[in-house]
């Protein structure tokens, strides 16, 4: 399923009970990477529920999110089309670990280490 997100719209097309199994794939998608890549995987995966409801709920890119802690923001990122750039975080001209106004419309503010 997360392979068919590509902007928060893509996720208002499913159902609650989808939403539940998005989250199973995100978590799995998340410790896979970390596996692979290293990173500060913690803060995402705590918030993968509430992200995944934020972007359900509010009309992304008009309404903001603004994150405490950059960390926090990498399930946003794989719900704002980055998902295919997620091994390219960390690495030169690659996905900024960090929210970044810059690299989407869907980032906010930069907020890195709060």
């Amino acid at each position: 399923m997360l392979n068919s997100i590509h902007s928060p719209s893509d996720i208002k097309k499913l159902s609650i009970h989808q939403l539940k199994d998005l989250c199973k794939e995100i978590r799995q998608f998340l410790i896979e990477h970390a596996a692979k890549n290293g990173g500060h995987f913690a803060s995402s995966l705590g918030v993968v529920e509430l992200t995944v409801a934020l972007h359900y709920v509010f009309e992304m890119p008009n309404d903001d999110i603004v994150w405490d802690v950059g960390h926090q923001a990498y399930v946003h990122k794989l719900l704002t089309g980055r998902k295919n750039q997620f091994d390219t975080m960390r690495k030169k001209n690659g996905l900024f670990p960090f929210p970044k106004p810059s690299e989407s419309k869907y980032d906010s503010s930069v907020a890195g280490h709060a």
